[in-house]
């Protein structure tokens, strides 16, 4: 009976070897087997069959049971030995039961043929016997190429996590000097808002370290930090509205029209970051800055909790740096002056809660406190060092950000600018 496959055939021209120590067997098998296109090799000893497999490679071997010198069993294990792709198959006779035993057990043969064969059976198995061949040989090439291409797929992902992690670290390492980018030309926009009035030069910086303390004390997230650092540094950005004249008098001598457009300028900073999707709360904090904690603030006179915590926090910040400047007053006041008010403006002009923590933050943030900067020369400067301040110029125009990290070209751009400006700079290196 012939048995179907799965859509796998034998190969057209099958290299079968058939041994047998009597001519006239292979005579007989090599007429009833090339009809059917197959190759017949014909060997009359299993020492010339291993021979003759030693030259070429069979799909089959057909091999007698009794043979001088080497019978069936010793011949087929060494084939299995040595060829263990090539099928075997084992003519024997009804009485040579026990060595056919063995030669399944050694020679591990695919099936046993009787003899007297029918020749319709013994083609069958054949036929069958190379489908199954190509059966497995058709499997195990699958699985190689699976083998193959998991393994390729691996160190594709391999390479692509690796690629990944690199990529996400260039985007990681762009976006923060985009960041410092961005926080250098704040400060600086701010530095050139102030150029108008001398009196509150440095006053947004000031306002951004102290506003920025206070926030982190309060454990606010760290985008909320950099939104409460930005509008501190641009919160009188508005002012540039006012004449020159209002400019330079303290807040309480401004009447009329100049305090009107004094009490406009927390609306027209908000105005200018209109445009910026992602600066709202920025602008929310600047237009709530002069807002007070009992709803008599302005612009828009609202209280307690209705205002954002960022302007909240800003309030403070800010008024106490103008009383410590004689912006807010024609008399400057000392640190321990100036942070009294604040702590009598609690609950009244001020949120209870920001005024509290204001005042633990204050003496770090007071001139005295410990510097944890180290001041170095041009000459004494190494790329890989930190800044722990602003570097500013005369005209206290920011030239380099805190927390900006030196290189050795940046080193020579300011040693470069140190012998144009006829200047001597010391940076404020951050301690190890």
């Amino acid at each position: 009976m012939e048995i179907k496959s799965s859509g796998v055939e034998a190969p057209a021209k099958s290299q079968i070897l058939c041994v047998d120590d009597e001519p006239g067997i292979l005579a007989s098998l090599k007429r009833l087997l090339r009809p059917h296109g197959f190759d017949i090799t014909l060997a009359n000893s299993g020492t010339e069959g291993l021979a003759l497999m030693a030259q070429q490679p069979f799909e089959l071997v057909i091999s007698d049971m009794r043979m001088p010198v080497m019978d069936g069993v010793v011949f087929l294990r060494q084939a299995r030995e040595g060829w263990p792709d090539t099928l075997r198959l084992l003519l024997t006779g009804y009485a040579d039961i026990t060595s056919t035993i063995a030669a399944i057990n050694e020679g591990q043969i695919y099936r046993y043929i009787a003899k007297p064969w029918n020749d319709e059976e013994l083609v069958a198995t054949v036929k069958q016997a190379l489908r199954h061949r190509a059966l497995e040989m058709e499997n195990r090439r699958l699985q190689d190429l699976t083998a193959r291409q998991n393994a390729e797929l691996l160190e594709l992902n391999t390479h692509l996590e690796q690629r990944v992690a690199e990529r996400t670290e260039e985007l990681s390492l762009m976006g923060q000097r985009v960041r410092k980018n961005y926080l250098s030309f704040i400060k600086t926009f701010s530095t050139i808002g102030e150029w108008r009035n001398s009196q509150i030069a440095g006053h947004s910086r000031r306002v951004a370290e102290l506003a920025r303390r206070t926030a982190k004390a309060m454990g606010l997230a760290e985008q909320e930090l950099q939104d409460i650092f930005i509008a501190a540094l641009i919160h009188d950005m508005g002012l540039v509205s006012l004449p020159d004249s209002a400019l330079e008098k303290p807040v309480s001598l401004l009447k009329g029209e100049e305090m009107a457009r004094y009490n406009r300028h927390p609306v027209l900073g908000e105005q200018v970051l209109l445009g910026l999707e992602d600066q709202q709360n920025v602008a929310a904090y600047i237009r709530g800055h002069h807002e007070r904690y009992d709803g008599h603030g302005f612009p828009d006179g609202i209280p307690g909790e209705m205002t954002p915590l960022g302007a909240r926090i800003l309030a403070v910040a800010d008024t106490y740096d103008d009383l410590c400047n004689g912006y807010l007053t024609s008399a400057s006041l000392g640190h321990l002056e100036a942070g009294e008010v604040i702590r009598r403006g609690r609950g009244t002009q001020f949120d209870p809660e920001v005024v509290d923590v204001f005042m633990q933050v204050l003496y770090n943030a007071a001139p005295g406190a410990e510097d944890d900067c180290v001041y170095l020369e041009i000459q004494q400067l190494k790329p890989g060092m930190v800044l722990g301040k602003d570097l500013l110029t005369a005209e206290k125009v920011v030239l380099l950000t805190r927390g900006h990290v030196l290189t050795e070209e940046l080193i020579d751009r300011l040693r470069t600018r140190e012998l144009k400006d006829k200047v001597v700079y010391r940076l404020p290196i951050r301690r190890r």
